[in-house]
């Protein structure tokens, strides 16, 4: 009896050791099937180039469709691909010629030459006066040749285990969001409805097939009946790209799926190894929701502190510093003299601030810092990788405060309140044997970052908290869609930070030195920190949260009005303008926004308004033992 139930024993767990085996064969065999097809189509694709002339019309339009074809061929791959592996994506379906800034490791090397390949900008190319059949070969040949990267076996391997799936799953449902909806990297907007179509259902094949391979950890019924309504949803839409309902489609299916796959996060304890869960939290239940992702480090030097009540005094004293004009050398300026926190913390009285002499102007306009901490490079250059180090920059800036160090630091420590705090959270920062620079403006920026946290009406709708308008939903499928905005202002921040949201983009839109756009604006941008063609007058993505309130716009403060800003983009940029701008990211197509579009845009903008209750300046400043210093006033004199 005993032997006979080894035996039975043995031949169970061999029959499901083989059950097993079978359907994660499947599992990889669908993985392998499609880079097989798409490899297929690419090779097919390169036949058709090479046999057709694409000096005419009839060649290109040949060239075309078979590119097509390809791209719903990588849908079905996107899933994976975008994931495992995004440099090598970027072979082929690259949306930029050449990209500097686009992974977390911008924040710890300098940026490097990524250049792109494949269908989006051989579809592109397609559209140019000129076009090389050479040159077109070779964008869709780095695809073929970057299709070896996802067949490695430190790529393949991932497919053994669940934690790739619902990592890789919430990747996609933030595309879903953020991307593939709005012609972010499909040139011909009227396909965009029916690759989304095309892609839902092939991922809904990679659903079933790790379902069957993984049953113990497999999806809910409850997801997968969401998703098959989400499918039926945009089957029933129109194909007009600028006639579907982003709206409905992100809030009532796309958030709500992610919502249930992070809880598959969490349950199945999945683990990481990629840089594309860098920022993002598992443990947010909502896109809409600001701890999605976390970029930057509000705490600074005080990272380790954990203990609200110390926390609060952290804070208190940075309130304290951040309107105190001893950070500058003359004590007559303070961080609120340009960042004035009922203004949410910039200047609308000016386009841009007084230098430390008081006769010329600043270049740049004050940007707010309501929301920057959501950004992984900071100022509008992106100069620097942390809030601390940036408020380090304006101290020393002898256009700005104009502050040696030592002397900062020997004025504040000669304030007792100053000195008796910092004393007291020094035993905090262990590694440091006396207060620093790093103490004093690790305290200013969790104070100012506090306020970063509010949500606007458009987030409480998104979370079914609140209802909006219907004039802000159509605003908001407009944004997504016919007026390009999403395409550079990306969900859920609206800023430059796009999924899987480590890094930072800037783009070139052809800014000018005057309202009568005779000049552009001289102001190279990114290119002072890194030059290069492609960074000449490129500047970092800010976000359009609260832009009711933080006039004047764009870089130098140019435009007072959010028409004004709509105007410009609806012309198609400076280019647009007739100004010459030979790198400029944005189409110089106009958008043809009727007033009401315009309008409409405007109203969803409006919802992005954050009720943010700001404090009142401090009655008093602390004391110094320096008399002559008690004669400062809170919040500086200009």
């Amino acid at each position: 009896m005993k032997i006979f139930s080894v035996i039975s024993a043995i031949l169970i767990t061999a029959f499901f050791f083989s059950f097993s085996l079978h359907h994660k064969k499947e599992y990889n065999r669908l993985y392998e099937s499609s880079v097989n097809d798409l490899d297929k189509q690419l090779s097919r694709l390169l036949e058709v180039i090479k046999n057709n002339d694409v000096s005419v019309q009839t060649g290109r339009e040949h060239i075309r469709r078979q590119i097509k074809t390809c791209r719903l061929s990588l849908k079905g791959l996107d899933f994976w691909f975008r994931y495992f592996e995004p440099v090598a994506y970027r072979k082929i379906n690259g949306p930029l010629p050449v990209e500097w800034e686009n992974e977390v490791f911008e924040k710890f090397e300098p940026p490097y030459r990524r250049e792109g390949a494949g269908l989006t900008l051989a579809e592109q190319y397609l559209d140019e006066e000129t076009v090389s059949g050479d040159s077109l070969s070779g964008l869709i040949t780095s695809s073929v040749n970057a299709l070896a990267t996802f067949r490695a076996d430190s790529i393949t391997q991932n497919l053994d285990s669940h934690h790739h799936f619902f990592l890789a799953n919430r990747l996609y449902l933030l595309n879903l969001a953020a991307l593939y909806t709005t012609g972010f990297e499909c040139p011909d907007t009227s396909s965009v409805i029916h690759e989304l179509r095309s892609m839902l259902k092939k991922v809904k094949e990679i659903y079933s097939t790790f379902d069957e391979t993984f049953p113990s950890i497999s999806l809910s019924k409850e997801y997968l009946s969401l998703y098959d309504k989400a499918i039926v949803f945009v089957t029933g839409q129109p194909s007009q790209f600028s006639l579907f309902d982003h709206y409905t489609f992100i809030k009532d299916y796309v958030n709500p799926l992610f919502s249930m796959n992070q809880q598959f996060i969490t349950r199945h304890s999945v683990v990481t190894k990629n840089y594309n869960d860098y920022s993002l939290n598992n443990n947010c239940s909502s896109i809409f929701d600001k701890s999605l992702y976390a970029p930057q480090n509000t705490k600074g030097i005080f990272s380790l502190v954990e203990d609200e009540a110390l926390l609060k005094e952290i804070k208190q004293t940075g309130k304290l510093l951040f309107y105190d004009p001893l950070l500058s050398a003359n004590n007559l300026r303070s961080c609120a003299s340009c960042h004035k926190p009922t203004e949410y913390f910039t200047d609308t009285t000016q386009t841009t601030s007084l230098q430390f002499d008081r006769k010329q102007r600043l270049e740049r306009n004050t940007p707010t810092l309501i929301n920057v901490i959501y950004n992984h490079l900071i100022m509008l250059d992106g100069k620097h990788i942390s809030l601390q180090d940036q408020a380090k920059d304006v101290m020393h800036n002898e256009q700005e405060m104009n502050n040696d160090q030592d002397e900062l630091l020997k004025k504040i420590l000669s304030c007792k309140e100053y000195k008796v705090a910092f004393k007291k959270f020094l035993k905090y920062t262990p590694e440091e044997k006396e207060v620093t620079l790093s103490h004093i403006v690790s305290a200013i920026t969790y104070y100012y970052a506090d306020f970063s946290h509010y949500a606007a009406p458009f987030d409480n709708a998104m979370n079914n908290r609140q209802t909006i308008s219907a004039d802000v939903q159509k605003g908001f499928n407009l944004f997504m869609s016919k007026a390009q905005c999403a395409t550079c202002h990306f969900v859920p921040m609206f800023n430059g930070v796009k999924p899987p949201y480590i890094g930072s983009e800037f783009e070139v839109i052809g800014v000018p030195e005057d309202t009568g756009y005779h000049k552009l604006s001289p102001d190279k941008g990114r290119y002072k920190v890194n030059p290069a063609h492609e960074t000449m007058n490129a500047f970092r993505t800010g976000t359009i949260r609260n832009t009711a309130f933080t006039k004047p716009y764009m870089h130098n403060g140019i435009l007072q009005t959010l028409e004004q800003v709509i105007d410009l983009y609806d012309a198609g940029g400076g280019a647009g303008k007739k100004l010459a701008v030979i790198n400029q990211t944005l189409s110089s197509d106009s958008l043809r926004l009727s007033d009401p579009e315009k309008k409409e845009l405007i109203a969803f903008i409006h919802s992005l308004n954050e009720n943010i209750i700001f404090e009142a300046p401090p009655s008093v400043l602390p004391r110094s033992a320096n008399k002559e210093l008690n004669n400062r006033k809170t919040g500086g004199e200009y």
